[in-house]
């Protein structure tokens, strides 16, 4: 007796496994979305994304957590639904600080074998599809997942920890971890942190940019520093007599 073949599961059926439903079947119970060619970003992150997040495209954020929910403040705020797959613990009062909506933030603790599968039926459904990649994934792997997005209008945020790459990100953004400040004589409480967030990638964004931060700044969010301001020039002149 010959054994029934099995198929493969669709990426539906592996995402309603999850508890995840995917595609149309959302539809209107998940409210109004953003539906312009690019999504927000918070004032602090303008100068490093003047177009915002744009739809279709891949941004990679390397190891900082801070960063990554500074990125989806804006977009969340706007109506954005996002999803977090296979992220560390990420506190829900941080989330909420740098004013991400919690309603619209589902998490995907682990997806094993499936993630390639899995992430690339996200995409079909969410705005903003966050996922720590994994040790290895292959070069045919990254360019269909690159390509989905594309076709889908979707964000592609890989999350980046122990030396994996996206080589194909369009934008690359990391932080140089910097001072914390709070502390005083041997007392008090770390209130706010400055880094440098720098930002490369292709096109035109192949020059890097670079901007000072406060991230977390005293109310948990992210801002701009501020320059410090320059003194003046005092020109003297020599008294005569």
């Amino acid at each position: 007796m010959t054994a029934p073949v099995r198929t493969p599961p669709t990426p539906e059926r592996q995402l309603a496994h999850l508890g995840v439903v995917s595609g149309s079947a959302l539809g209107a119970a998940w409210g109004s979305r953003p539906t312009g060619p690019q999504l927000p970003v918070v004032a602090a992150l303008e100068p490093l994304l003047p177009q915002g997040l744009r739809r279709g495209s891949t941004i990679s954020v390397e190891g900082s957590v801070s960063l990554l929910l500074a990125l989806l403040s804006a977009a969340s705020a706007d109506g954005a639904w996002c999803v977090l797959v296979d992220l560390p613990p990420i506190s829900a009062e941080a989330a909420r600080d740098h004013g991400v909506d919690l309603a619209r933030l589902p998490l995907i603790p682990a997806t094993g074998s499936n993630w390639v599968a899995v992430v690339g039926a996200l995409l079909d459904a969410f705005d903003i599809v966050v996922a720590r990649s994994p040790a290895r994934l292959t070069d045919t792997e990254l360019r269909r997942l690159t390509a989905r997005t594309r076709q889908r209008g979707a964000v592609l945020v890989p999350f980046l920890t122990d030396g994996t790459r996206w080589p194909l990100a369009d934008l690359r953004m990391s932080v140089e971890p910097g001072q914390w400040s709070g502390i005083g004589d041997g007392y008090g409480r770390l209130r706010r942190r400055q880094v440098t967030v720098t930002a490369a990638g292709r096109g035109q964004a192949v020059r890097p940019r670079s901007s000072e931060l406060w991230l977390p700044n005293p109310q948990g969010s992210v801002d701009a520093c501020p320059a410090e301001p320059v003194a003046p020039v005092l020109t003297i002149h020599p008294r005569h007599g």
